[in-house]
């Protein structure tokens, strides 16, 4: 729906799209984005692809390498999704088809790469009919795609390999590099930001002022008006002047497309009365600024069988009109933004003997994953990819260090000083050895491991570093300081910083979903201070277990949109 909002909390929020200006809009957005699959920043990404130093397998000429491009699901099975041409007689082809993919932030998602060479004999079959089978093989290749949008250059070389196999193994001989060059498809990336005002508005209300709020739809082909960003409602005021909305020019068309800017009267029945509108271009709202001249609404209205509009004395003007490039999440990949990964487990007693089968902490001999296991790896197999240094900080919360008090974050590893392990392996070590060196404990805290991560995060503010945090909290239990750990989120929206929590077990997440802004409003401190954005997403782990959306994307979807709030309302551009 765009990147279209006024920046504000409360239940008259503004929002980044609507389906009808009843009800509650960002309700009526949320259900319908995630009716349709849509959750986090989706991208579009052109790959093209060369290769060097390929095997000649020709006798009277060179080798006409073809690239087939193959995907692999979650469940292991290989699909082919790409073919490039043959490029006749060379050893260092550079293909000219480009494949084009979706990215999602959210899976690690793995691709194949398969160089051949097609006999003489083919070259004049169309590509998609060649048999596979009756060609050559020159080698393959296989990487991540975030592996190649990490790179600052979007580049990556990989080694060629053919697998030989003899009577007594199998093994690989390399024959050549293909590098892959990725490029973010995008129409534009040009937004608009306007501040509007209205003067003189005409009460709808018999004992109060109005409540005015603006809806801005775009005009299609066949007459009907979309929806596309609303501003937040402002209380008793007949000359309003409202936050800025940010409209992207590629979602409404053109600077030339016309829109239809209605002006209502806010009811809490969601029965909101049209004051009235106009019809205006982005391009006729610049003028309109330029000029410092009102526009003026006008309402439509039935005059016997004929539908006329009446002009209002009423006024629309744009206090401010400007253009500017919006960053995209890949943008900042490209400049060299790593996001740091860290995890805080769950120790307390409530888990069970970690040495019986029925504990959620059991460690099963079969090689089988436990709930805690499982979100480390998911979750963990996509953030290693944004880690240069793969050096992750890990802590238990809730359990007893042997000889010591009850400690609501320890370092997993043991050390006394050192937090970090070296790489998911090594969370899985940690974890699997804390099991056997800490009696389990109580209560729930949360409040210390989300400080302990803020004070990494703002460390690193402080040294002007290029990061972004987000630690994963996995817990059996509901947080029993939940005051104390809104207070830490509230500090910690500040931050470079993202919170995912995953619950596992058969508890009650209600009170959990309290500190997912998703669910109501942003979170409030013991203070009063409101968070400066939404940091949390909570899933329960029961939720997706075994469904078509795994743990990882349920938790992750939103991570991009908090990582882009962070950064654009703090003016950080990336370094490219």
């Amino acid at each position: 729906m765009g990147n279209c909002c006024s920046d504000v909390g409360g239940r008259m929020a503004a929002v980044g799209g609507t389906a009808a200006i009843t009800g509650n809009q960002s309700d009526a957005v949320d259900m319908y984005l995630k009716s349709r699959g849509i959750h986090g920043i989706l991208s579009q990404i052109e790959l093209s692809f060369s290769a060097t130093n390929l095997r000649d397998r020709d006798v009277f000429s060179k080798s006409d390498p073809m690239l087939v491009v193959y995907i692999k699901e979650r469940d292991g099975a290989v699909i082919e999704v790409f073919r490039t041409e043959v490029v006749l007689n060379s050893l260092n082809p550079t293909w000219i088809k480009k494949y084009t993919i979706a990215y999602h932030f959210e899976v690690v998602q793995t691709l194949l790469f398969h160089v051949f060479d097609v006999d003489t004999q083919f070259l004049n079959i169309e590509v998609k009919m060649l048999k596979l089978e009756e060609q050559q093989s020159l080698g393959e290749a296989s990487c991540a795609l975030s592996e190649i949008v990490t790179k600052p250059n979007r580049s990556l070389t990989l080694d060629l390999v053919r697998r030989v196999e003899s009577v007594s193994s199998t093994h690989s001989q390399h024959h050549g590099k293909l590098t892959v060059h990725a490029e973010e498809c995008f129409s534009s990336r040009t937004t608009a930001e306007m501040m509007l005002s209205c003067l003189d508005l005409e009460s709808k209300d018999l004992f109060s002022k109005c409540d005015p709020f603006l809806v801005i739809s775009k005009l299609v082909e066949s007459g009907i008006s979309i929806p596309v960003c609303k501003t937040e409602v402002l209380k008793n005021d007949h000359n309003p002047t409202w936050k800025p909305v940010f409209l992207n020019i590629q979602q409404v068309g053109s600077k030339d497309s016309p829109l239809v800017i209605e002006c209502f009267n806010f009811n809490s029945n969601g029965k909101h009365d049209l004051i009235g509108k106009v019809q205006k271009s982005l391009a006729d709202l610049e003028k309109i600024h330029s000029g410092r001249e009102g526009e003026n609404l006008f309402l439509p209205t039935l005059v016997g069988h004929d539908c006329e509009n009446k002009i209002l004395k009423s006024k629309l003007f744009v206090e401010n009109f400007s253009e500017t490039i919006q960053h995209t999440f890949l943008d900042y990949l490209a400049g060299g933004v790593e996001l740091n990964f860290m995890v805080a487990i769950d120790f307390t007693a409530s888990n069970g003997n970690p040495r019986l089968p029925d504990s959620l902490h059991y460690i099963d001999p079969s090689g089988r994953q436990n709930a805690y296991q499982k979100a480390i790896y998911e979750v963990g197999e996509v953030l290693q990819f944004y880690d240069t240094d793969k050096c992750f900080p890990a802590w238990g919360f809730g359990a007893r260090p042997i000889d010591g008090p009850v400690s609501h974050c320890f370092n997993l590893n043991g050390s006394n000083n050192y937090c970090k392990v070296e790489g998911i392996r090594g969370i899985m070590m940690a974890y699997t050895s804390a099991l056997f060196n800490v009696s389990l404990a109580g209560p729930t805290l949360f409040g210390h491991v989300v400080n302990k991560a803020a004070l990494i995060a703002s460390q690193s503010l402080a040294d002007e570093a290029q990061k972004y945090f987000v630690l994963l909290i996995i817990t059996d239990g509901v947080v029993t300081d939940l005051q104390e750990t809104k207070d830490a989120l509230v500090k910690a929206s500040d931050l470079p910083l993202s919170i995912l929590i995953v619950g596992v077990g058969g508890a009650d997440f209600k009170e959990m979903e309290i500190l997912d802004a998703d669910k109501g409003e942003r979170l409030e401190s013991s203070t009063g201070r409101v968070a400066s954005r939404d940091i949390v997403q909570f899933v329960p782990f029961r939720d997706v277990q075994g469904g078509e959306v795994s743990i990882v994307q349920a938790l992750l979807a939103e991570l991009p949109t908090q990582f882009l709030t962070y950064m654009r309302s703090r003016d950080i551009k990336p370094r490219i």
